[in-house]
């Protein structure tokens, strides 16, 4: 079993791992000041769900006009470009009386950014670390992700009061900056991927193939929805606990930062065949209690347990990487993470409206239901969990059968 050792030997591996450390600090900031301060003006938990999750949407935008580019650009150059394009666009969100119509705009064009950038980052990672290394590798990166989460959220959240949101936001941008730096520092040259040019029927024909492989397609879905939903339950931290949302995010973060630990370093091969499910339905069972209104100590126990089951993900990713061509793995890379983000803004816009006409807490409850009843049916659906034969008892376990390429 490969080592941590392993990855901070190997060369670029450690810059990389900067680089996005710095994004998802910036990108947790700001999506929590830019939450509040449009949840400050409007009293809206959708407008406050969709700032700080609606650019995911515009992430179906890219998978489907601009993804081919993930493995035709020069990952430096792109990660460096990116990263400077989010620092102006985050720096303009911070100016003041900027209405909420530009505010949505700036947004929609960061998402579009974010569409090609998933795919250059873990593309690039991908040709780094060997694949027998790639799901330690990326469980590095959730883990620093979860780590950065919950110090910046915790700062975050001082940062708020200390420097309104507009200074945060501000501050943000300065992280996106800094990264920019550390990609053109740390990381070498390197040639695309694949040659030829970057067009959308290019991308449709490569994000055809990878749809046309029914395991391949299950197992986007698996990857997309059951989690997104759960993330829509997190959008509505704010309008759920006005003033200490920045806790509840802290708190999902660690357990996130738990669950990736676990499974990207001590679980075996056998045992990641059989928990990808479990770890599903794990990550949607707190929101019926939040729905409780518990205090808020048991609100935060409740979601590093369950926040724990966000390490699915690192056993999907690595199903992914063995069924796609090395050609294309920047692409496939990217069309996850458009994906994914794309299902967490339709998560936080579905969110937002359920609790629109009732509560925060009860829309938690009923887009968890949804994840769960999602991953049962995908479940069922790729043979991971058999349907019971007449007359015999119902069991449910993990198949075994080969995916198809």
């Amino acid at each position: 079993m490969p080592t941590y050792q392993v990855l901070v030997r190997t060369p670029e591996f450690t810059p990389l791992l900067a680089v996005s450390a710095l994004q998802v600090a910036a990108s947790t900031a700001s999506g929590l000041a830019l939450a509040t301060l449009v949840y400050t003006a409007t009293a809206s938990p959708f407008l406050a769900a969709l700032s700080m999750f609606g650019g995911c949407f515009t992430q179906v935008v890219g998978a489907v006009l601009l993804l081919s580019a993930a493995d035709r650009l020069p990952p430096r150059g792109a990660t460096a470009v990116l990263a400077l394009s989010f620092a102006v666009s985050t720096a303009l969100l911070a100016v003041p009386g900027l209405p909420l119509g530009a505010v949505f705009a700036v947004l929609l064009c960061q998402g579009l950014a974010a569409s090609v950038g998933g795919g250059v980052r873990y593309g690039l990672l991908g040709e780094i670390l060997p694949k027998e290394h790639y799901l330690l590798g990326r469980s590095v990166f959730n883990m620093s992700a979860g780590a950065v989460q919950i110090g910046s959220f915790a700062l975050g959240g001082v940062l708020v009061g200390a420097l309104t949101p507009r200074g945060t936001l501000l501050a943000a941008a300065a992280l996106y900056a800094a990264a920019a730096a550390v990609a053109l520092l740390g990381l070498s040259r390197r040639e695309p991927r694949t040659s030829g040019r970057a067009s959308v029927a290019e991308t449709w024909r490569v994000n055809s193939r990878l749809w046309r492989s029914r395991s391949r397609r299950l197992l986007y879905l698996e990857l997309w929805v059951p989690s997104g939903l759960i993330v829509g339950c997190e959008s509505l931290f704010v309008p759920y606990a006005p003033g200490r949302a920045a806790e509840l995010f802290a708190a999902s973060a660690v357990g996130m930062l738990a669950g990736d630990t676990v499974v990207g370093r001590f679980l075996g091969a056998r045992l990641r065949r059989r928990l990808t499910v479990p770890l599903l339905l794990l990550l949607a069972a707190p929101y019926p209690l939040l729905a409780l209104r518990p205090p808020l100590p048991v609100a935060a126990v409740a979601l590093v347990l369950g926040s724990a089951g966000y390490g699915a993900g690192l056993l999907q990713q690595e199903r992914l990487m063995a069924l796609v061509p090395d050609e294309l793995v920047g692409q496939a890379l990217g069309l996850h993470s458009c994906g994914m983000l794309a299902c967490q803004g339709l998560g936080a816009a579905l969110a937002g409206a359920v609790a629109q006409h009732g509560s925060a807490g009860t829309a938690m409850a009923v887009m968890a239901s949804a994840s769960v009843a999602v991953t049962l049916a995908l479940a069922v659906g790729s043979g991971r969990i058999r349907q019971p034969r007449p007359g015999v008892e119902r069991q449910c376990r993990t198949s075994q059968r080969v995916f198809e390429g």
